[in-house]
C-alpha cells in the first residue's frame, strides 16, 4: 500500500473512489472547493464566480477536482525529491480517465461561458476559410501536391500533369471518419510518378500506417506497413518497392515505442512480414537508422540519428551483392545532412568545423576527412538547409531570423541571392540533381503563403499559386527589435500590431517563444494570430537561445546547463515589452507548445508575477522523468540531459516547472491545454502540472486544464479542432487581460 496524502493521512489502495473522493470528505463529493483568496491574500468574494464574472452558483462556482497526493519519492545524486502525483502518469487507469474527466468538466464550460468565446470561434471558422497550397513535389513528370479549398478539415493530396492543371484528387483523408481525425500525414510518389505511397496517422499519434496508391485509377494495392514513425520512407529507383525504418512489434500488435527500429525492404506484392531486414544497429543501445537512396540508385545513405548535435552515416553500395553496411561518416563528431548525390560524389550539411554549418563533398570510395572537398562554405549567417537540384546546390540561410537564399555551383562559386518578397520564412527547395525545376513557398507573419516555381538555371522565381485569406492585413505592421538579456545577449524579436498602436502600456500582448532543438522562430503566417490582431491584442515572438537562428552556438547556449538562459531571455523580452510602454504586467499574455509549453511553464513558475495569463500546450513539464516515457523522448537529452547525471539533474532540478511550484504562490491565470492522444509529449506532464498548480495557488486566478480526445501533439489535428482550440485559448486571454469584446461579438 502507498499512502494517500489530504488535509491528513490516512491509507488506502489506489481505487478510483479513493483517488477523486477520499480529500474531499467522503464518497459523495469527488470535487472540492478552491481554498481561494484574492491578489495580495485578500478573500475572494464568494459570490462570485471567478473563471467567468458572473454571479456565482451552485452550478458556476469554480472548483477544481481533487487530486490525490501519493508519498512517492526518488533519489537523484543524493537528493530526495517527491512526486505526489506520479499516479497520473498511468495514463490507462480508470483513476486517470476519471481525473480527465472532472477536469474537463470544470474548464470547459467556463471556457465556453467566457463573452468572447463565440466571437473568435466565428471568427477563426472564416479566416480558416481559404484555399491554400503547399510546395509540389515532382516525380515522372507529375506534380503531387497538398491542397485545401478553405472548408476541409485536412488537406487532400492532388496530382496533374502539368503546373497548368487544377489537379485530381489522388487521396481525400476527409472521407475517412466523420470527424476527420485520420490525418495524412506524408506521402512519396514512386520515380516513375504511377504509384504514391501515403501515410495516415489515426487520432493524432506520431504512428503511421503506409498503404500505396495507384495513380492512374486511385486504387490502393494490398500493401500496409504497420510500426512506423518519423522516418518516412525511400523508393527504389526502380520502382519494384520501399526501404522504411520499423519498430519492433508488441503482442497486442503496437509498435513499440521502447524500442528501436530497424531498416527493411518492402517489396510491392509481398506481404510485411516477409520484408528483408537491412540493417539493424546492434553496437549501441540508443541509435537509431533511416535509409535513403541516391538518386541514381547506387547507394543507400543510412543515417543513424542520436540527438540532434552529432550523428553518424553509413553507406551500402547497392551494386554489390550481399547488401554489405559500411561506415562513412563514424567519428560522432558533429550533424551531417545528406541533401544529395552524383555518382560517388556524396553531399552533406554539416557543422564540423562550421558552427554556422557548411556544405561539403565525401567520395563514397575515398571518405577519409582529408580528401573531402567545401562546397558551400561557412558564412558569418546561420546555413539552416540545403538542396542539391539541378546540378546546383540551393543553401537557405538564417538572417537576424528570417530567411534568405542563395544559389551556389557545386564547385563552391556563388551564382546569386535568390529572389524572395519579403522578409519572412522560405521552405521547399526539394528535388534532383537532373531536374533544373523546383518549387518553394513565402510566408511572413501578415502574407498568407505564396507557393513559386524556380528555375535553377536561370535563377527565376515565379509565382505558381497564392492564398488569399478573407480579410485585410493592411492595417498591421510587423517590426523587428533587439534587447538585451540577462547576461547582455542581444536577442531579436518580431513584434506585429496595428499601424495606430499607442505605446503607452495598456496594449493587451500575446509573446510566443520556442527555444530549442536547434529550431529557428522566422516569420509565418498563422490564421489564429490574424483573429488575435483583429480582436485587438498585439503579437510578439521573441528567437531565444536554444534555437538556430545564430547557429550552433546559439543552440548549444540553450542547452544542457545552459537551458536556463533560455527562460533568462524569455523573461527579458517579457521585460522589454513591459519597459518600453508596449504593454505592462496585467496585460501580457504568454504562449508556448511543447519545447515552448516548457518555456511557459518555466517563465510563469520562476516569474508569476509577471503575467496577466499563461497557456502551456502540450509541454514538457517534468524535467526529472521525461526520458521514461518513450525511447523517442529520450532522445531529447542532447539538448535537456538526464536527472542520472549529477550536473544535469542540478540544472533540470533547477527550473522543472512540476518541480518549481510553490506553495503559497499567487500563479497567474493559466489554461493548460494537452490531447490525451499525444505520444510525442505524453499528457501526463501536463496532469501532474496543473495537479500541482492547483494545490499551491492561493489566490483566485484559476488554474484549468482543457484535454482533447481523439488528438496527438498538434501535426494532422482536424481545422474544426484547432478552433476549438484556439477559442478556448484566446477567450481565455481575452478575460483576464482585460480585453473589450470586439464589434459584432454577441455575449452567450
Amino acid at each position: 500500500m502507498e499512502k494517500l496524502q489530504c488535509y491528513g493521512s490516512v491509507t488506502l489502495g489506489l481505487c478510483v473512489a479513493c483517488l477523486l473522493a477520499a480529500c474531499a470528505g467522503g464518497p459523495l463529493s469527488p470535487l472540492a472547493p478552491i481554498p481561494g483568496a484574492g491578489p495580495g491574500g485578500k478573500p475572494m468574494p464568494t459570490s462570485t464566480d471567478i473563471a467567468t464574472g458572473l454571479p456565482a452558483t451552485p452550478s458556476t462556482q469554480l472548483v477544481y477536482p481533487v487530486t490525490a497526493r501519493v508519498n512517492v519519492a526518488d533519489e537523484y545524486n543524493g537528493a530526495k525529491v517527491e512526486d505526489p502525483y506520479r499516479w497520473l502518469e498511468n495514463l490507462d487507469s480508470q483513476a486517470t480517465r476519471d481525473w480527465v474527466t472532472a477536469q474537463n468538466k470544470v474548464s470547459q464550460p467556463r471556457l465556453e461561458a467566457i463573452t468572447h468565446r463565440a466571437w473568435v470561434k466565428q471568427r477563426l471558422t472564416q479566416l480558416w476559410n481559404y484555399e491554400r497550397f503547399e510546395v509540389p513535389v515532382k516525380e515522372g513528370g507529375r506534380y503531387f501536391f497538398l491542397h485545401n479549398d478553405g472548408r476541409q478539415n485536412q488537406s487532400a493530396l492532388l496530382v496533374a500533369d502539368s503546373l497548368d492543371s487544377p489537379g485530381r484528387v489522388l487521396f481525400d483523408p476527409n472521407s475517412i471518419r466523420e470527424d476527420a481525425t485520420v490525418a495524412l500525414s506524408d506521402f512519396r510518389p514512386s520515380p516513375q510518378g504511377d504509384v504514391v505511397a501515403y501515410a495516415l496517422s489515426d487520432g493524432g499519434t506520431d504512428w503511421q500506417i503506409w498503404r500505396f496508391r495507384r495513380v492512374q485509377d486511385g486504387i490502393d494495392s494490398a500493401d500496409t506497413l504497420h510500426f512506423t514513425k518519423f522516418w518516412g520512407v525511400s523508393w527504389a529507383r526502380d520502382g519494384s518497392g520501399v526501404y522504411y525504418s520499423r519498430y519492433p512489434a508488441l503482442p497486442n500488435g503496437k509498435g513499440d515505442d521502447a524500442g528501436r527500429p530497424a531498416v527493411y525492404f518492402h517489396k510491392l506484392g509481398e506481404p510485411q512480414d516477409s520484408d528483408r531486414l537491412i540493417y539493424a544497429v546492434a553496437d549501441h543501445p540508443t541509435r537509431v537508422p533511416s535509409a535513403r537512396v541516391t538518386e541514381d540508385g547506387r547507394y543507400l545513405v543510412i543515417t543513424l540519428f542520436d540527438g540532434y548535435e552529432r550523428n553518424g552515416v553509413s553507406l551500402v553500395d547497392l551494386r554489390q551483392p550481399g547488401m554489405k553496411v559500411t561506415p562513412l561518416l563514424s567519428a560522432w563528431d558533429a550533424h551531417y545532412t545528406f541533401i544529395g548525390a552524383n555518382g560517388d560524389h556524396l553531399y552533406f550539411l554539416t557543422t564540423q568545423d562550421a558552427p554556422l554549418r557548411r556544405v561539403i563533398e565525401v567520395n563514397a570510395q575515398m571518405p577519409a576527412p582529408s580528401a573531402w572537398r567545401t562546397l558551400v562554405p561557412e558564412d558569418a549567417t546561420a546555413l539552416e538547409e540545403a538542396s542539391y537540384v539541378g546540378g546546383r546546390i540551393v543553401a537557405k540561410y538564417v538572417y537576424d531570423a528570417h530567411s534568405v537564399a542563395k544559389l551556389y555551383q557545386v564547385d563552391g562559386r556563388l551564382i546569386g541571392q535568390v529572389p524572395l518578397p519579403g522578409m519572412g520564412r522560405v521552405e521547399g527547395f526539394s528535388g534532383e540533381g537532373r531536374e533544373t525545376e523546383t518549387f518553394f513557398s513565402y510566408t511572413d507573419y501578415l502574407t498568407p503563403p505564396q507557393v513559386y516555381r524556380f528555375d535553377v538555371t536561370a535563377n527565376h522565381a515565379t509565382l505558381w499559386r497564392k492564398a488569399a485569406v478573407p480579410a485585410s492585413t493592411n492595417a498591421y505592421v510587423t517590426e523587428q527589435v533587439f534587447f538585451q538579456s540577462k547576461d547582455g545577449t542581444r536577442v531579436p524579436m518580431f513584434i506585429t500590431h496595428r499601424h495606430d498602436m499607442v505605446r503607452d502600456g495598456s496594449q493587451p500582448f500575446l509573446l510566443y517563444g520556442y527555444g530549442g532543438f536547434n529550431v529557428s522562430l522566422t516569420p509565418v503566417f498563422r490564421p489564429s494570430v490574424l483573429a488575435w490582431l483583429e480582436m485587438g491584442g498585439a503579437y510578439a515572438e521573441a528567437n531565444l537561445r536554444g534555437g538556430g537562428e545564430y547557429g550552433e552556438a546559439w543552440h548549444r547556449a540553450g542547452t544542457l546547463e545552459n537551458k536556463q538562459h533560455v527562460f533568462d531571455d524569455f523573461i527579458a523580452a517579457s521585460e522589454y515589452l513591459i519597459r518600453e510602454h508596449y504593454t505592462r504586467q496585467q496585460k501580457l499574455g504568454i504562449h508556448g507548445r511543447s519545447n515552448g509549453g516548457l518555456l511557459v511553464g518555466a517563465a510563469l513558475t520562476q516569474r508569476p508575477d509577471l503575467y496577466g495569463a499563461a497557456l502551456p500546450a502540450v509541454g514538457v513539464l517534468d524535467m526529472l522523468r521525461y526520458h521514461t516515457a518513450s525511447a523517442n523522448a529520450r532522445q531529447w537529452s542532447s539538448d535537456y540531459g538526464l536527472s542520472e547525471d549529477a550536473e544535469q539533474f542540478k540544472a533540470l532540478y533547477s527550473y522543472s516547472p512540476y518541480h518549481n511550484v510553490k506553495k503559497g504562490t499567487c500563479y497567474p491565470p493559466t489554461l493548460i491545454t494537452t490531447a490525451d492522444h499525444d505520444d510525442r509529449v505524453v499528457p501526463w506532464h501536463s496532469y501532474k502540472f496543473a495537479a500541482a498548480l492547483q494545490a499551491a495557488q492561493i489566490c483566485g486566478n484559476p488554474i484549468l486544464i482543457r484535454v482533447e480526445t481523439r488528438a496527438g501533439h498538434g501535426a494532422g489535428k482536424p481545422v474544426w479542432m484547432q478552433i476549438e482550440d484556439f477559442a478556448d485559448q484566446w477567450a481565455f486571454l481575452a478575460k483576464w487581460l482585460g480585453m473589450p469584446l470586439p464589434a459584432g461579438g454577441v455575449a452567450p
